[in-house]
């Protein structure tokens, strides 16, 4: 049995972190849904920079539409919400059979509104309304600034994909803005299924931390964190606030690992999957991620509720020298400014094509 399918049996989805219209037309999704375990998928401004510069794919798509949009990013959004929608539909059967726990795609906001809140809810209600998809979350970053549009989003009703989350502080905060939004939903008599995921990023931990740190905590931070976390994640689905939601038709917020794939080229290329194993969790993948682990992967024990070690090997990295705290809200800042340099590529591609195809027209 493929090592895929045992990681899913013990209770953690598996989704694509990638997402390309070749991968729809040629039902290699298709294939990953039946044969590799994938239950969702998510992208992000860099998968959509990328998918779009390097396909002709999208060509006669951006010709049809080019006309009708006003800008780069309404065409953009054309584009991927069309991806997006024959992704959730792939999967709606997944999401029809799990009862809204599992069978997502995710589209994000433009990252450009990562600071501003009245924006942010405006677009998210927006993209959630022209999907027209049970199964579609919307990415809004977990920063300062988006934690309220968060709670705004989940009390209209809208799922939520909570991004660019590092540190346990960070979590905590996102999941208290989910729970204000579910609560709220409960004093107002409304129906609480409202799914939602809040994405931790793992392996830039290692990145901003690579040869400065001994020898023996390379490739340690990621996971350390992650297990971290992983506790705090474990005594929020146990504590009574959550319980009472839970009994009055909720559905857990589920944790989610990413920034899975491994950026050390000497550590194992399913590092972080074989050290992230965990029920009611979802690991989301960079599709060569996927592949390796279904090649080559181990499930191994489950991480401890409890989080194992972390608070030890965290207690190293403090002696190192690194300020986990400080670092934490270093890499959310540049998580959105890369995110916000995808955009800005992406914009720039999808302006240029347009104007290059409509010249040879």
């Amino acid at each position: 049995m493929r090592a895929t399918q045992l990681l899913h049996d013990l209770g953690q989805s598996l989704w694509l972190d990638n997402i390309t219209r070749d991968l729809l037309n040629d039902r290699t999704l298709e294939r990953y849904i039946a044969e590799l375990s994938v239950t969702g998928l998510t992208s992000n401004p860099t998968i959509f920079d990328h998918a779009i510069k390097n396909s002709s794919s999208y060509d006669q798509a951006i010709r049809d539409s080019a006309a009708k949009a006003k800008n780069a990013e309404e065409l953009f959004f054309e584009l991927a919400l069309e991806d997006i929608t024959r992704a959730a539909d792939l999967f709606r059967p997944i999401h029809d059979r799990t009862n809204g726990v599992d069978g997502w795609v995710s589209l994000e906001v433009s990252p450009l509104l990562a600071h501003d809140t009245a924006s942010t809810l405006v677009e998210a209600k927006q993209l959630s309304a022209r999907a027209n998809r049970h199964n579609l979350l919307i990415k809004i970053p977990g920063t300062k600034e988006g934690l309220p549009a968060i709670e705004e989003a989940i009390f209209a009703g809208i799922p939520v994909n909570v991004t660019l989350l590092f540190s346990r502080e960070q979590y905590l905060a996102a999941a208290d803005a989910y729970m204000r939004g579910i609560e709220r939903r409960i004093k107002a008599g409304l129906n609480l299924k409202v799914g939602s995921v809040a994405s931790v990023f793992v392996s830039r931990w290692d990145v901003a931390v690579a040869d400065k740190v001994p020898t023996q905590l390379t490739n340690r931070l990621g996971i350390a964190i992650a297990l971290r976390i992983y506790k705090a994640y474990a005594d929020l689905i146990g504590s009574p606030r959550w319980q009472r939601a839970f009994n009055e038709g909720a559905i857990p917020q589920r944790l989610l690992w990413a920034s899975t794939g491994t950026k050390d080229p000497k550590a194992p290329d399913t590092l972080y999957i074989e050290s992230l194993a965990s029920p009611l969790t979802v690991d989301t993948m960079p599709e060569a991620t996927l592949k390796a682990f279904a090649d080559h992967g181990k499930v191994g024990a489950v991480i401890p509720a409890g989080g194992g070690d972390s608070e030890t090997v965290l207690n190293e990295f403090a002696k190192a020298g690194v300020d986990v705290d400080a670092l934490a809200s270093r890499l959310q800042e540049e998580g959105a400014d890369s995110f916000d340099k995808s955009w800005n590529d992406l914009l720039k591609v999808i302006s240029s094509k347009s104007a290059a195809l409509q010249t040879a027209a």
